[in-house]
């Protein structure tokens, strides 16, 4: 785990004192993308944007010019649209005003993407938002939290589904599916209601019904239920998933790594990600931030701090170490 610093706190002196630290990696003049969460409508989990506007001060210092930005969702709620998401950025905090720069979508309207070639055995190809082509480098700054799909969510998800365009998040979620518990729903009909594609259908009496061809695989009728009532059905195994997830992070690297600094927060070191609305718990205590050069290094370090048991417990049975074996498999780690 070379190139890795550490800097314990939940302070923005404590950010600062990290950023210090790191190689003065941006030449003056160059245009720098910071990649962030901001949080969907009505979570309460994401990160202060006060943190984000510390790295956009050290980056104004060094003399290059920075954007903040995200990438539209799959999913139905606040970040679907560009005019949702925007909207979502500015209610928590995420303004030009405050920040003091621009605050962009990565994929302007969901479809200013392109594809790259891949050569991994899930992607022939990857197709991620053309925000890679309109910086010279990046700031990948990432809150490390839960996530039921991938068991934690850091650096690697950010650069994955962070980067990547609707269509290859899709193809992410594709083999994610619903299942109804028996016995467990109350027919609120609220995964009728948040599904982006009219899969889940809510009949007269009767429990809902999934139409898993038309179904693309968000999971968010299953993060969202009230009564716990759905469970993820993996039509492949479920391994498959963090596969892919580090194919796209892989070939998206090859774009950006070699002017991408990453920053985890371990602060607020919540059980869902920043994606699901609502309050979630907190399942460790804050460790500050942990910043280096490789997505691989950084999540692993991160996950050496707090250690594996508080994910496993709130996520069992995801197998998200599968996603450093798979890693080292296809040979995206860091350079010795």
């Amino acid at each position: 785990m070379s190139d890795i610093i550490q800097v314990p706190g939940n302070s923005t002196e404590s950010l600062r004192q990290l950023l210090t630290g790191l190689e003065k990696c941006f030449p003056p003049g160059q245009t720098v993308g910071v990649k962030v969460h901001w949080g969907e409508r009505g979570n309460t989990g994401f990160l202060h944007p006060r943190y984000t506007r510390e790295i956009v001060r050290w980056l104004r210092e060094s003399g290059v010019e920075p954007f903040v930005f995200d990438t539209t969702v799959l999913y139905s709620g606040g970040r679907r649209t560009p005019a949702d998401s925007l909207d979502t950025a500015a209610q928590h905090g995420f303004t030009e005003e405050y920040l003091g720069c621009p605050v962009r979508l990565g994929d302007v309207d969901g479809r200013d993407v392109e594809d790259i070639p891949s050569g991994f055995k899930h992607f022939s190809t990857v197709q991620v938002a053309s925000v890679i082509r309109k910086a010279d480098g990046f700031v990948i700054f990432s809150h490390f939290k839960g996530h039921m799909g991938t068991g934690f969510g850091g650096a690697i998800k950010n650069i994955s589904m962070g980067l990547a365009s609707r269509a290859q998040k899709q193809r992410m979620h594709a083999d994610a599916h619903p299942v109804l518990k028996p016995g467990k729903c109350n027919r609120c009909g609220l995964c009728a209601e948040v599904c982006p594609a009219g899969a889940a259908v809510l009949p007269e009496d009767g429990d809902p019904v999934y139409d898993l061809e038309v179904c693309v695989g968000c999971s968010q009728c299953i993060a969202l239920c009230p009564q716990t009532a759905l469970r993820i059905f993996w039509e492949t195994d479920e391994t498959v998933f963090q596969e892919k997830l580090v194919e796209t992070a892989a070939v998206l690297w090859e774009q950006i790594g070699r002017n991408t600094v990453l920053v985890n927060g371990l602060i607020r070191i919540l059980s869902e990600c920043d994606c699901l609305p609502g309050t979630h718990p907190a399942i460790a205590d804050d460790f500050g931030f942990i910043g280096g050069f490789h997505p691989v290094a950084v999540d692993e370090a991160s996950l050496q701090q707090i250690g594996a048991k508080p994910f496993d417990l709130a996520h069992p049975g995801i197998p998200w170490r599968r996603q450093f074996d798979y890693a080292r498999e296809i040979g995206f780690t860091p350079s010795i």
